[in-house]
């Protein structure tokens, strides 16, 4: 469990923790921190959590919730994984790992670092030097034979 990860998330440690990244504790941020942190680790879609939050009955734009998201995610408390170009989840583990993605059901999940190995990766570019490796294995649902 990272720092941004506590189930039942209260708002003293909710305050604390955006005033620790940088950001003011505004309504509109306790409010998604609360959706998004108070329920442990998981992958998240910007689309889902508007929808969490229309059910919690939190006023807000899809907008905001989007500029929520990228916020957080500038400031280290989730992580942003681009699945392809028309899918980008939102991790509360900032932790290094990799993911399983279900193309039948859009479902991710992770998988601990330590348990894939790249053996070779290419020089960078000239002046760059590489962060990091992201993996993401596709799965499907197995065809009965």
């Amino acid at each position: 469990m990272n720092n941004a990860q506590q189930t039942g998330a209260d708002d003293a440690y909710l305050r604390d923790l955006l005033q620790q990244a940088g950001l003011r504790a505004t309504r509109q941020r306790l409010g998604l921190a609360e959706l998004i942190f108070g329920q442990g680790e998981r992958h998240l879609t910007a689309e889902g959590v508007y929808a969490e939050a229309l059910d919690a009955g939190l006023r807000l734009s899809q907008t905001t919730v989007y500029n929520t998201l990228h916020q957080f995610t500038e400031a280290g408390l989730l992580r942003e994984i681009l699945a392809d170009p028309r899918r980008i989840y939102f991790d509360t583990n900032v932790a290094p790992h990799h993911h399983f993605l279900d193309e039948d059901t859009g479902a991710m999940e992770d998988i601990p670092a330590e348990t894939v190995a790249v053996s070779s990766l290419p020089k960078p570019p000239d002046g760059k030097s590489i962060e990091s490796v992201d993996v993401i294995v596709r799965v499907r649902s197995a065809s009965p034979a």
